[in-house]
């Protein structure tokens, strides 16, 4: 009698309450004569060419790629002319992977060239007969995932830690970006998160989709996060609570990512180089290398980009009859008087202009004329979502966040071991 051992793999990371699905057991018929398996990738026959592939090099021309592959002169032309909305020959990238199909027979001339936008999407030039472009995809499965984790130090080391994609860590930094100070978190803060996972070939890793649900516990408070489609037409996707209040605010918390404060506002900082004499700091200091994008921290106009005295370079921008935001010591600013920005532009970058002693950014804040401390301001929220919508939204979020509520939390390693020392002296532990 033969005998099937199951290997069982825990993954303490992504735990479900809910049971698996029974394995579908059934009968493999085998032939004889069974055909040969052809092989298509891009959707061609890949026996059928000679294959090249390769990546864009620095200085590399598409035009020069064909002409070094047998294409004449006519057809790399009419490519670059008659198919620019699909495949333009002057933005192909260093970097970015390459297919050439040349044909077996004597001439070796490429057939197709099919250039990797990247990794799903990808483009096709069809040289074979009349020259055509199209773009496709690759087929991509989808696989819903689940993580938790419990922060030591950091939100990214607690995530990398365990293995999950970064774009996780700015997933959730930007979900909570208004409601939770990053610069803050606390030892024994949580996190829980639902998502999914792209493979190609059902194998190959492709990324992760954005954020579906996620749960963060900051200093004992819990705040669900369910991401909802409150425009359909317009395709607008918010984050929203359990109660259906918008997480956003019309402030973004920091104007620089995973930064972190040198020196906050305070009004009565003394300083050892000017004798211990009160220099009021009226703005928020936030550290980071020379060339780190700021971002505009609320949509607005420009009302000064210039340089003055110990300021340095610097940007202001008038967001309402309320509000301004300035940002001091920039390395170059991005944009200019007049101009309107959005949340989250790029309108400088991190330097050491003016008086400063290191690389950081200078973040000042006004309302009604009067500079304050933005992180103790309770920042106003965004549009909360419309009552007709609430009843659809209630029932959609119900299974997720059940689905959240029964997400475990990993065992710290140290706990593990423990048990694992107290299970082999026959002991249990408290």
């Amino acid at each position: 009698m033969r005998k099937y051992w199951g290997i069982v793999l825990t993954l303490a990371l992504f735990v479900s309450c809910k049971e698996g699905k029974p394995v579908q057991k059934g009968t493999v018929e085998v032939r004889a004569n069974q055909e040969p398996i052809i092989t298509k990738e891009f959707g061609f026959n890949i026996e059928d060419f000679i294959v090249i592939k390769d990546t864009v090099k620095k200085g590399d021309s598409f035009g020069e790629l064909m002409l070094a592959n047998n294409v004449d002169y006519p057809k790399i032309f009419k490519i670059s002319q008659d198919f620019k909305d699909t495949f333009d020959v002057r933005r192909i990238a260093a970097g970015k992977p390459y297919t050439i199909l040349k044909s077996k027979d004597t001439t070796e001339k490429a057939q197709v060239f099919i250039y990797e936008n990247d990794r799903i999407n990808y483009t096709v030039v069809d040289l074979r007969d009349s020259v055509t472009a199209y773009r496709n995809k690759r087929k991509v499965k989808y696989v819903e995932r689940e993580a938790s984790g419990v922060i030591e130090t950091s939100l990214s080391e607690a995530i990398l830690d365990q293995g999950i994609d970064y774009n996780i860590t700015n997933g959730l930094s930007e979900i909570y970006a208004w409601t939770i100070d990053f610069f803050r978190l606390q030892k024994g803060d949580k996190f829980k998160v639902i998502y999914k996972e792209k493979f190609i070939n059902d194998s190959v890793y492709a990324g992760a989709e954005p954020i579906e649900a996620a749960y963060f516990e900051h200093n004992g408070k819990p705040i669900y996060a369910f991401a909802y489609e409150n425009d359909s037409l317009k395709n607008i996707i918010d984050y929203y609570d359990e109660d259906a209040n918008n997480l956003r605010r019309t402030f973004l918390r920091a104007p620089v990512k995973f930064s972190r404060i040198s020196s906050r506002y305070n009004l009565k900082r003394r300083i050892r180089y000017y004798g211990y004499k009160i220099r009021p700091h009226k703005g928020t200091d936030y550290a980071a290398p020379i060339g780190t994008p700021i971002l505009a921290t609320a949509d607005g106009i420009v009302t000064e980009s210039t340089r003055r005295g110990g300021n340095g370079k610097y940007v202001k921008i008038r967001h309402n009859g309320t509000y301004s935001t300035q940002y001091l010591h920039m390395k170059n600013q991005k944009v200019k008087k007049g101009e309107f920005v959005r949340q989250g532009d790029v309108i400088g970058w991190i330097g050491m202009t003016g008086n400063t002693g290191g690389p950081h950014v200078c973040y000042r804040f006004w309302k009604n004329g009067r500079q304050v401390d933005p992180l103790r301001e309770d920042l106003p929220q965004a549009e909360p979502l419309p009552e007709p919508l609430r009843p659809d939204y209630f029932a959609y979020i119900d299974p997720q966040k059940n689905q959240l509520d029964c997400i475990i939390y990993p065992e710290k390693i140290e706990e593990k071991n423990l048990l694992t020392l107290n299970e082999e002296n026959g002991t249990k532990s408290n």
